[in-house]
């Protein structure tokens, strides 16, 4: 397929994902924007991950913010200045952490990502209770489902064109080596801090937006709400199923797994979370590299079987 014809494609699918939920009713509306949700948090989170190998479960920590500043704001500013004073509150973090935490590699990333999510609820737990006498605020904004979902497409877009700039310039072959091997990448001249704090606060920023964005949706909020630790979980798993390295895979990922949580959150809600967890275990066994590459892999081996089969052929022949 030549290039014209993929933007044309990218923007047909865009502009039909633009009016879906102009079809629905309130319920579906609702469930479209849970879903845009995940694919923004998804492909948010893959921006840095994907190509760093880091995993992080610092998302909840960034979305929660984000809905806390317009929980702190809604009252005094307009919402549509709170989210760019959410992006900047978001920014600010992601570079106090990032230049803290970029050092660390491994499980140690891991940890400290998944405990910040902690830490930032619990000062927020302690002020609520301690300092303004109440633990959740009201949220009232003038804005409605479809503008949510729309907004959090806006989100994705940009999310997927940034990982399509950057992987086509010499900051993507920067992340790469980063990914591949930090020493190695530094040696050859790449500031594998700067770029890696660089993509954190891009991806935080993000993140930050998207749980802004969402926030009008709860009416009330709580630090146990904003920062619950599933949104995390289930945003990595989501990005890894489809494959976090992939520019479409975070989007593939979310699909299925969206529908099939939403289902078992119905149906098993005692449960959930335990088979969340296997879930989580199967994907990293079967489908280490994500669905796309398991997928890539499988039509060059057919390519290579079909190659191999003409070439009998033509020496028979």
């Amino acid at each position: 397929m030549k290039t014209p014809a993929i933007y044309t494609s990218v923007a047909g699918g865009a502009g039909l994902l633009a009016a879906f939920p102009l079809w629905l009713g309130d319920y579906g509306q609702g469930l479209a924007v849970g879903f845009m949700g995940y694919v923004a948090l998804a492909c948010s989170w893959a921006l840095f991950s994907g190509p760093t190998r880091y995993v992080s479960l610092a998302t909840v920590a960034f979305f929660g913010i984000g809905a806390y500043s317009v929980a702190f704001l809604n009252e005094y500013v307009s919402y549509w200045l709170i989210l760019p004073c959410a992006g900047l509150v978001g920014l600010a973090v992601s570079l106090v952490v990032g230049l803290a935490t970029l050092r660390l590699a491994g499980i140690y990333f891991v940890i400290f990502s998944f405990g910040l999510a902690e830490i930032v609820r619990q000062l927020l737990t302690w002020y609520e209770v301690n300092i303004t006498g109440a633990l959740g605020r009201y949220i009232f904004a003038p804005v409605e489902t479809r503008d949510i979902y729309w907004m959090l497409l806006g989100i994705s877009i940009v999310a997927i064109g940034l990982r399509w700039w950057i992987d086509r310039g010499r900051l993507g072959l920067a992340v790469r080596a980063i990914g591949d091997d930090e020493t190695v990448a530094g040696h050859a001249g790449v500031d594998v801090t700067c770029v890696k704090l660089a993509l954190f606060s891009l991806s935080s920023v993000l993140i930050t937006l998207v749980g802004a964005v969402q926030a009008p949706r709860w009416v009330y909020v709580e630090p146990s709400i904003a920062f619950n630790p599933t949104i995390s979980f289930m945003t990595v798993i989501m990005a890894l199923l489809g494959g976090a390295s992939r520019l479409w895979g975070p989007l593939f990922g979310v699909i299925p797994l969206f529908l099939l949580f939403e289902w078992l959150s119905g149906h098993f809600p005692d449960h959930y979370s335990m088979i969340l967890g296997v879930v989580f275990i199967a994907i990293v066994f079967v489908f280490p590299d994500g669905v796309l590459a398991r997928i890539e892999d499988g039509w060059q081996k057919l390519r290579c079987r079909r190659s191999e089969s003409e070439v009998v052929h033509e020496r028979l022949a």
